[in-house]
């Protein structure tokens, strides 16, 4: 397991941490988003999106009532949300583990829920609020294909 943490001063520190992301991602990779309600992952998705070229970031929301969203984009992404799901099993049952296996990149809103429906290898990103639009980033690699995306990614200039 890899780590990295990252202090993101602003919006714009978060789009930019995500739009350099998204160039390290791949097929089938799967990153699980982690952090209190307000935290920013639906932001970041919207960044990661902006770096897989989706044509119109506009349309990624939380899909806290729908659940999943696909959208199109250099590599499809497949948005999920867990906060609604009250069981394991329900998480199961939206088919997430279809997706794992699709050429897409999954990601993944309030992960922490159900851990143990995640593939083992993952990238898992822990958001925390530090000020009003300021956040901290704990990036976790686990399985080599997610650990070298960590020791590659570079660091945020202060």
């Amino acid at each position: 397991m890899t780590a990295a943490l990252f202090d993101l001063n602003d919006l714009a520190a978060t789009e930019d941490f995500g739009r350099r992301l998204a160039t390290h991602l791949f097929p089938g990779a799967v990153v699980a988003l982690i952090g209190s309600l307000g935290a920013g992952k639906t932001n970041l998705v919207r960044a990661i999106a902006l770096g897989l070229d989706i044509p119109n970031p506009a349309v990624v929301n939380s899909p806290t009532f729908v659940l999943i969203q696909e959208y199109d984009a250099r590599l499809p992404i497949y948005h999920f949300d867990a906060y609604r799901l009250t069981s394991e099993s329900d998480f199961v049952a939206l088919g997430v583990h279809e997706y794992f296996n699709e050429d897409g990149v999954c990601l993944i809103e309030w992960a922490d829920k159900f851990p143990g429906s995640l593939p083992g290898e993952r990238l898992e990103i822990r958001l925390t609020i530090t000020g009003e639009h300021s956040r901290r980033v704990e990036m976790v690699g686990t399985g080599p294909r997610y650990q070298s995306i960590v020791e590659a990614f570079p660091p945020l200039a202060a």
